[in-house]
């Protein structure tokens, strides 16, 4: 069974910074999509961004230009750089990524990790 670790979640200031890490608990033979979703409290949860095999990347504008979506195939992990941080980016991130894993496509959800940013 394949499980996504996340890491780097927090509690930072208005402007900061921070790194979101993700990275399959097995070697998965083909990932195609990976991204980033978020969810804040009593809303729904919502692309933040993607990238495919290649590395080509998408980005919600709620977050272009502050945000940069990266992978590293060899580790099978994902990673999510957040700049110039905004009370709004506050919610529950989570990783995604579509993988072909046991004879079979499936896709893979990480548990979240808490992005609390203060004004």
């Amino acid at each position: 069974q394949v499980q996504l670790v996340e890491s780097g979640g927090g509690l930072v200031q208005a402007g900061g910074s921070l790194r979101l890490s993700c990275a399959a608990s097995r070697s998965i033979s083909i990932i195609n999509a990976m991204a980033w979703y978020r969810q804040a409290p009593g809303e729904q949860r919502e692309l933040v961004a993607t990238i495919t095999r290649g590395g080509r990347t998408n980005y919600a504008d709620s977050v272009k230009g502050r945000f940069t979506i990266s992978r590293d195939n060899a580790k099978n992990t994902v990673y999510l750089q957040m700049n110039s941080l905004k009370p709004e980016d506050t919610a529950v991130y989570y990783c995604y990524l579509d993988g072909y894993y046991g004879g079979r496509w499936s896709n893979y959800w990480g548990q979240g990790t808490q992005v609390t940013v203060s004004s």
